[in-house]
């Protein structure tokens, strides 16, 4: 059973670095999935502490995610049509065979929301979904950050016992 748990706390941590940068899957919180199933294991000893501390800062980023993209549209002067267009845009973007498709599905996707607000004004429309980028640039940035130190935790835990493990 601590193998089959060690392999699934394996997973969701490494799903949980995927989930920076998909919009259906939450990053952060994934990987501290990946980290209660290695300390629900027999061998790793639970810490109630450290797992209630990245609990916590798994829940700030999430709750962060929603909000990042947004302050970088609004800051640039973009609308909810424009943050929608980003979500819409990375979706299809990370479905195309096109490198760093999702950047540019972000971009694009951002840039025709805003047209779809107010198609007279490209200019504003332009510089509305580059905040919408840079918003969405920083978001996955800050969930990449945490779910890979979760990554790490996960590594440095495991080598500790990894002997009782095997």
């Amino acid at each position: 059973m601590d193998l089959l748990l060690l392999g699934l706390g394996l997973i969701l941590v490494c799903l949980g670095i995927i989930g920076a940068f998909l919009p259906v899957l939450p990053g952060p919180i994934t990987s501290w999935f990946g980290l209660l199933a290695l300390h629900a294991t027999k061998v790793v000893p639970m810490n109630w502490t450290f797992l209630g501390i990245t609990l916590a800062v798994a829940i700030l980023i999430w709750v962060l995610d929603y909000f990042i993209p947004a302050i970088g549209t609004k800051s640039f002067g973009g609308t909810k049509y424009g943050v929608y267009g980003t979500t819409i845009g990375l979706v299809v973007g990370l479905l195309s065979p096109i490198p760093f498709g999702m950047l540019i599905g972000a971009f694009l996707g951002a840039f025709i929301g805003e047209l779809i607000y107010d198609s007279k004004d490209t200019n504003r429309a332009l510089k509305a979904s580059f905040g919408a980028f840079l918003g969405f640039i920083t978001s996955a940035t800050i969930k990449f950050t945490i779910a890979a130190i979760y990554f790490v935790f996960f590594v440095v835990q495991f080598w500790e016992y990894k002997s009782e493990f095997f």
